[in-house]
């Protein structure tokens, strides 16, 4: 078996330990008792993904981030004379340039750091705030974020991971804060920015009226998408994507598949479906992770007519949220035996979609 077989495996055996050790106990989350997975067997369940990112080879953007980190200079007295030249995501050079200086030309500790700190985000937030961790991460995995994202995007997904560790700051409202972390951020990536004003837009009860002023843009977008369209190509001039213009990528651009954001959209249609409970219950988390699904499947919506290299890449700033109210979905919206039935049909549905991205689509088993 491959890897991308072995990952899954692994998954299901860390199910099995659980409900035998039981490393669960209980600890205030957001005001309320909640049970929560003990923070070492969470770091376990994840540092598998982390280690194998470390060790890929020719993967996505793999050789590029190689390439770009074996030219750097690796001595720390160096940041402030070469960071200075680098035009766009001063703050991913700078930290690679601290990291090149502390583990030299190693290109496979380079990869394990990045992902350790991309993880290691991922496992604050789903360990703090998912009903059901283990769940959380298979999403993750099986969805194949875990491939497009920490394997190949990394540097658009290291600001979106440690973005998503901003969970707190957004629930709490204090947007000063919220906004200067957005900025670091940015400089990492660009993109970082667009959460800026879609921190004020998730806001709020699910499904209120920011989020449908939103779906309405979307609407508007779609109606009018050679507009739309031009409007993009001249935004993305001088940023990270500018070379999808210059290298011709725009033009054969033909959008993300319906599959993929059919599959995104799941928890975003579940909260349509389960609003009135959701509105009961009136969880702030689960309100945000829901206004944040919007955004996500909104976006995807977009990029489906669009450009699936530019804008399909925008919504891993909110989709990450999908993982936190997919499971709360499944055990608040539905009786407890629907809720059993409605697990399994789920983990069927995201290991069919797995199969075909990595065989039919990716040809990769």
């Amino acid at each position: 078996m491959s890897g991308y077989v072995y990952i899954l495996v692994w998954i299901a055996a860390c199910y099995l330990i659980t409900n035998t050790v039981r490393p669960i106990h209980k600890e205030r989350t957001c005001g309320a008792w909640e049970y929560r997975y003990d923070f070492k067997w969470a770091l376990i369940i994840f540092l598998p993904i982390v280690v194998w990112c470390s060790l890929r080879t020719n993967f996505g953007d793999t050789e590029a981030y190689r390439k770009s980190f074996l030219e750097l200079p690796g001595a720390f007295s160096s940041l402030f004379s070469y960071v200075p030249t680098i035009e766009k995501d001063k703050g991913f050079t700078a930290l690679s340039i601290i990291i090149k200086s502390i583990i030299g030309n190693s290109d496979i500790f380079y990869f394990f750091i990045i992902a350790a700190i991309q993880g290691l985000c991922l496992v604050i937030v789903y360990r703090k705030y998912s009903c059901n961790y283990l769940m959380s991460i298979f999403l993750f995995i099986a969805s194949t974020d875990y491939l497009s994202w920490m394997f190949n995007g990394m540097r658009q997904f290291l600001a979106a991971a440690l973005l998503f560790t901003a969970i707190g700051l957004i629930l709490s409202k204090r947007y000063t804060l919220a906004i200067i972390v957005t900025l670091l951020v940015s400089t990492i990536h660009g993109s970082a920015l667009l959460m800026i004003p879609m921190i004020f837009i998730v806001q709020g009860k699910a499904w209120n009226k920011k989020t449908l002023l939103f779906i309405l843009g979307v609407i508007l977008a779609i109606v009018f998408v050679d507009q739309f369209t031009n409007i993009l190509s001249e935004a993305i001039v001088d940023t990270q994507y500018d070379d999808l213009l210059t290298n011709g990528i725009w033009e054969n651009d033909d959008g993300t598949s319906m599959f993929r954001v059919l599959v995104y959209a799941v928890p975003t249609l579940l909260s349509l479906v389960g609003r009135r409970i959701i509105l009961k219950e009136n969880n702030h988390v689960i309100n945000l992770c829901t206004n944040m699904s919007i955004l996500s499947t909104g976006l995807y919506i977009v990029s489906m007519f669009t450009s699936g290299i530019y804008i399909g890449r925008l919504p891993i700033y909110f989709s990450l949220y999908n993982y936190i109210l997919l499971p709360w979905e499944i055990e608040n919206i539905f009786t407890k035996k629907s809720a059993d039935i409605m697990y399994l049909l789920t983990i069927a549905a995201y290991l069919l979609f797995y199969y075909l991205q990595m065989h039919m689509a990716w040809n990769l088993i």
